[in-house]
């Protein structure tokens, strides 16, 4: 059965894009050495935060956008063996048109 996260508030879940398997030369890079991507698409949005004055605040992603993220933020999880990560707005850089 396939398992749904529901982002809360301000958060955004992304599907982790795939790290490069070689270099550009043709050299195989085992897993120690492979960079964190810090690219995905958002695969589910939050309700927004919550302003002082009591008002929820419109999230500037929605679902399907290919965003850049902060190279350390968020947090990882791996649901039915896909790689997600979880993070708050403020940590998106960009989002990639």
């Amino acid at each position: 059965m396939a398992k749904k996260l529901i982002p809360l508030g301000d958060r955004v879940i992304v599907k982790q894009q795939e790290s490069e398997e070689k270099t550009k030369s043709g050299i195989v890079l085992p897993d120690t050495v492979k960079e964190k991507p810090q690219q995905g698409t958002v695969v589910a949005v939050g309700s927004g935060r919550v302003l002082e004055n009591g008002q929820k605040a419109p999230m500037d992603v929605k679902i399907g956008d290919m965003i850049i993220y902060s190279k350390f933020g968020g947090d990882s999880v791996k649901i039915d063996d896909i790689d997600y990560v979880i993070l708050t707005e403020k940590e998106i850089l960009a989002i990639v048109k």
